[in-house]
């Protein structure tokens, strides 16, 4: 079952228009996380909004927002004027302009949404601006209100859809100056490069995220399997840090290594399912209830507390 639309609206191209909706195209719902608990009642932390002065709890009709103009001193904006602000485009994405998606710095990208025809009416309409960007190599570039700001949104053609992903605005992006103007000049030799070219040619190969995995979240999952099953946990031992202080002695080590045999090498570990989420890696263990039932009848013990 796809998850709820974020924003339903319409995709206009000049005269063009078809109703659409926005779907997030990333989770992280199927990340391990972690309650914070108090250790002597074993019971989970609650946040309450409190004055910062009387540390009394304020009720969520007295919280209204302000702009901090000096030290202590706020301007109340109200829910009515913000929504008086809104802007023409929030419920139509109008494309703008069609740029090349390596014009598109890197920085400026924040989340990327999958977006789809709403309803039966307005697959053509939209089948008409998917071929176009696609035929002519373009990113499409547009304005969406979401949260009641109005964001640029860079589309591209995938599949029979369009990913959208939302781009900072300018001051939202830091200068590289301010961290790169201290690095200093140096000199990379003929030699040194030609090493690392070699290096880079034996690691060459095609991006398929379906190699990678999360190993942090694969022994997050080993240690709450090791303490549900009530096994002693020992800390792994760390390896050695090789030192080495010569640049071209490195180079040639990281050579010696890329070409060793292909013997040695083990295995490739077969990719899971996408589909399957992280957390069904969290076996029951045998002869005992699931989780969720044991901990409602009973206080989580210590050495099975999750802590943040």
């Amino acid at each position: 079952m796809a998850p709820r639309a974020n924003w339903k609206g319409f995709l206009r191209l000049s005269l063009v228009t078809c109703p659409v909706a926005l779907y997030p195209a990333t989770s992280e719902s199927e990340k391990i996380s972690f309650n914070q608990l108090n250790r002597q009642t074993g019971h989970r932390i609650k946040y309450l909004k409190v004055d910062a002065d009387t540390g009394e709890e304020v009720p969520n009709e007295d919280i209204f927002k302000g702009y901090e103009l000096e030290k202590g001193q706020y301007i109340e904006v109200t829910k009515d004027e913000l929504e008086e602000i809104a802007l023409e485009s929030t419920r139509t994405i109008e494309i703008d302009e069609f740029v090349n998606r390596t014009d598109i710095d890197p920085r400026y990208l924040i989340r990327p949404y999958n977006i789809r025809p709403d309803g039966k009416v307005g697959h053509d309409a939209f089948a008409v601006i998917r071929e176009t960007i696609r035929e002519m190599d373009k990113v499409a570039i547009g304005r969406v209100v979401l949260t009641n700001r109005e964001h640029i949104i860079a589309l591209e053609p995938m599949d029979k859809g369009l990913v959208g992903t939302l781009l900072r605005y300018p001051y939202e992006v830091r200068s590289e100056q301010e961290y790169f103007d201290e690095i200093q000049d140096v000199r990379v030799t003929k030699d040194m490069l030609d090493l690392a070219r070699h290096i880079v040619n034996q690691k060459a190969g095609n991006f398929e995220p379906e190699k990678f995995e999360d190993h942090y979240e694969t022994a997050l999952i080993e240690l709450i399997n090791q303490k549900r099953a009530g096994k002693p946990i020992t800390p792994k031992e760390k390896p050695a840090a090789t030192n080495v202080v010569n640049l071209m002695e490195a180079l040639r080590r990281s050579v010696g290594q890329e070409a060793a045999p292909a013997k040695a090498a083990k295995p490739a570990k077969k990719p899971r399912k996408a589909a399957a989420g992280q957390k069904e890696m969290l076996m029951p263990i045998a002869g005992k209830k699931p989780a969720k039932e044991t901990a409602a009848k009973t206080p989580a013990s210590r050495g099975q507390r999750k802590t943040a």
